[in-house]
């Protein structure tokens, strides 16, 4: 007879895995128990013959449930305490600081899903059918252990029903702390815009709503989505006049598959991020001709598209005769998604024409996930549902906070070797976002037991609200503040991801707060475990008017010409190229002339080697996009114009010494407009910008004896830059490495902060190394 301690660590909460022990221990005749134990993952105590405790350990690995991770086992050999039997102990409650990771909110099981159109059921058609695999998680969980008391379910007490099925072992809803059926569960109501109750079967009356052209805000899991048939292009347009959003792509929700593959191209490995427990938003190329409306994203080539994933959606499609809703977040720019009821009322009354709620707490808001394919990997926008708060690991154990960036934020909070990336945020500039981005940050630091922190990282911005809210929380906790340059992070990330010591860099981006004071984003970096350093960027050039160029590209486009024109020359040549963008400006004429007069004094101008205002700038010179009304609207649709394209018309971008001069590649693009296809100089432009950073970069990996190079930024996600840097570093016997993990964007930023942090906790990096 022998008796081991096992503890277990990693996803092991909140996925079925102490009733798989208790079934496994039964099978190989083990006696003993099995226990969460609270922040700390899992504990087994088992008695047997040294065989079957073998076997037994060896199954947990092999036949685990399908959502559980084991990170790591734990043996320790202990006396024999006389079990008669192998139970399932009450969890601990207090919390050990060892790992215990919740799984994310999961998508509606396949199981599920079959008993909720059997009409036998006592679930049939119940919006909040869950069961062990599926489900709410991190939306619903206030602390550890993931029990029903730490969840807001635990204001429905079960019925007898529910209770008898989540008491047994060997059923599928044990310990569901979601579970609930109609009698004791949750449960929608539909109102009008003004609080009236709508009596009926609240479902299929919003589905009917939404087929006659209404627009519903429907609480989900996360948050509340505002919905309307994708199909007509008049509710879409009003929808996008109500919400204040007149260019942004709105994500739709198709009934199925073969919905979507009606109307987009989808590979397989598109289907299988689709239709995986995640469900996120996958932008897929749109089939020509669209068949649906165009104002569902103006000017893009990609819709961005996902599937059902909670009873509420399959049951509203199934009343439904539209197989496409717009489901876009309820909010207006720049603010988070609504998520109460009280709220919904207040904030949404004239934007939902009906209210689709339920009385079922959301805890922590989450967003739907974003994600495209970009060069045949997966590359996500938007880390939220679906993968929050899965943790990255990093080699360095320690405590610590990385804020993040200024927009699209999302904090990380390292702990043990992992970090712990939240929900998506948003645009910290705003008050609101703020006080959720706090909130969040205290809720995880409660749920992943950090009390103590070692490090605090921001970013180098002295005026990013982030960078505040570090400060802050460094005096008043009395916590070391480490400030690190917004590049240096973003490439750290992809080191993060891929476990690298050493890369040549290229971080692309819109702007990021240089060492130097100037506005950077088009650099070519070492980066190492001893060192940093810029070796290359795109040569500075004026932006008039600082970020207004973000918002009136012409600017930028402007800035960019006044290194090889005259003013009086610039003038003529906007006039001739590109007369609208004039009248785009908020002052128009008046605005032009202010703006040549502040390129001719050099006053109220920026500098910058900023990619992203680069091919914001072509997108004028092209005449495809005037104004920015979302994060990255010209330089994506100027993607999405340049896949138009088909001829390369190699234009250069010469590179001297440290420069990349991408002045030349605009004197090359007017020199072509007379002559070639717009679209040949959209494409041709974006693979001499690529080319131009690859090549830079293999000659400095050669210099370094590096092998590694790596992409990061808001322009990894462009499809045509991405592949052609792929193809010249591979070309040259160099490894190329993009996140699919992390995002390549400022969401992802949290991460390469946190992993610099561990570089300069551990001594390899100093704070002038991050900072100058």
């Amino acid at each position: 007879m022998k008796a081991y301690h096992i503890h277990v660590q990693g996803i092991v909460q909140a996925v079925g895995f102490r009733p798989f022990v208790y079934r496994i221990a039964h099978e190989h005749n083990l006696r003993g128990y099995v226990k969460n134990l609270g922040d700390a993952g899992v504990e087994i105590v088992v008695e047997g013959r040294e065989e079957d405790i073998e076997a037994f350990i060896e199954d947990l690995y092999k036949k685990k449930p399908p959502l559980a991770r084991i990170d790591r086992i734990e043996k320790k050999e202990i006396p024999p305490q006389g079990f008669d039997r192998f139970y399932i102990e009450k969890s601990s409650k207090g919390g050990k600081g060892g790992d215990s990771i919740i799984p994310p909110d999961i998508a509606i099981c396949d199981d599920c899903l079959r008993e909720l159109f059997d009409p036998t059921n006592k679930r049939y058609m119940y919006p909040f059918i869950v069961c062990t695999n599926c489900g709410p998680r991190f939306t619903i969980i206030e602390d550890l252990p993931y029990d029903r008391e730490n969840t807001t379910m635990k204001e429905f007490p079960m019925c007898d029903f529910c209770r008898s099925e989540y008491e047994d072992p060997l059923n599928r809803r044990y310990h569901a702390e979601p579970t609930a059926c109609p009698v004791c569960g949750p449960s929608y109501r539909l109102y009008t815009s003004d609080g009236q109750e709508i009596y009926g079967d609240p479902l299929r009356k919003a589905a009917e709503l939404i087929d006659k052209g209404y627009i519903v805000a429907i609480k989900g899991i996360g948050g509340i989505h505002l919905a309307c048939d994708a199909a007509n292009e008049e509710v879409v347009a009003e929808l996008r006049r109500r919400t204040f959003r007149p260019q942004k792509p709105f994500a739709i929700m198709a009934k199925d598959i073969e919905t979507v593959k009606s109307f987009a191209y989808v590979s397989p490995e598109e289907e299988e991020e689709l239709t995986s427990y995640r469900r996120p938003i996958i932008t897929l190329r749109k089939k020509e001709p669209f068949p649906l409306p165009e104002n569902l994203a103006p000017g893009l080539h990609t819709i961005g598209v996902m599937l059902p994933y909670a009873g509420t959606h399959y049951i509203l499609f199934h009343w439904s005769k539209t197989p496409v809703y717009v489901m876009t977040s309820a909010n207006y720019p720049g603010m988070p998604m609504v998520k109460d009821n009280e709220r919904a009322f207040e904030e949404l009354k004239d934007v939902a024409d009906y209210f689709l709620l339920h009385n079922r707490k959301i805890l922590n808001r989450a967003d739907d996930s974003v994600i495209r394919f970009v060069d045949g990997k997966r590359a996500v926008i938007r880390r939220s549902r679906g993968f929050v708060p899965l943790p990255i690991e990093i080699p360095f154990e320690y405590n610590g906070l990385a804020v993040g960036a200024e927009l699209m934020n999302a904090f990380g909070v390292a702990k043990n070797g992992k970090v712990y990336p939240s929900q998506y945020i948003g645009n910290t500039g705003k008050v609101e976002v703020l006080e959720f981005m706090r909130e969040a940050i205290a809720h995880f630091r409660k749920i992943l037991r950090v009390k103590n922190l070692d490090l605090i990282i921001a970013d180098l911005h002295p005026a990013y609200n982030t960078t505040k809210l570090a400060m802050e929380m460094a005096n008043e906790l009395d916590v070391e503040l480490l400030q690190v340059q917004h590049h240096y992070a973003h490439i750290a990330s992809v080191m993060a991801e891929k476990n690298l010591d050493s890369v040549i860099g290229i971080a692309l981006d819109g702007v990021g707060y240089g060492t130097d004071g100037n506005t950077w984003g088009g650099e070519v970096l070492y980066l190492g475990y001893e060192d940093v350093e810029r070796l290359a960027h795109i040569d500075y050039y004026p932006l008039p008017g600082g970020d207004l160029a973000s918002y009136y590209p012409l600017r930028a486009l402007m800035g960019i010409l006044s290194k090889v024109y005259s003013i009086d020359e610039l003038e003529g040549v906007i006039n001739r190229c590109c007369p609208k963008a004039v009248e785009s400006l908020k002052y128009g004429k008046v605005e032009f002339n202010v703006v040549l007069n502040q390129l001719a004094k050099g006053i109220n101008t920026a500098y910058a080697s900023s990619t992203g205002r680069v091919l914001d700038a072509i997108a004028v010179l092209l005449n495809v996009a005037y104004r920015r009304h979302y994060e990255g609207e010209p330089a994506m649709k100027l993607e999405s114009f340049a896949f138009k394209g088909k001829n390369d018309l190699k234009f250069e971008v010469p590179v001297e010494g440290e420069l990349i001069r991408v002045e030349e590649l605009f004197q090359s693009i007017l020199e072509a407009i007379e002559g070639a296809s717009p679209a040949d100089i959209a494409y041709s432009a974006h693979l001499a910008l690529a080319r131009a950073f690859a090549h830079t970069a293999v000659e400095r990996a050669r210099e370094f004896g590096v092998k590694n190079v790596a992409l990061s930024g808001g322009v990894a996600y462009n499809e045509l830059i991405t592949k052609m840097i792929r193809k010249v570093v591979e070309a040259n016997g160099l490894n190329f490495h993009v996140t699919t993990e992390v995002p390549r964007g400022d969401n992802g930023v949290n991460v390469g902060q946190a992993f610099l942090g561990g570089l300069y906790l551990e001594g390899y990096l100093t704070k002038e190394d991050l900072m100058l």
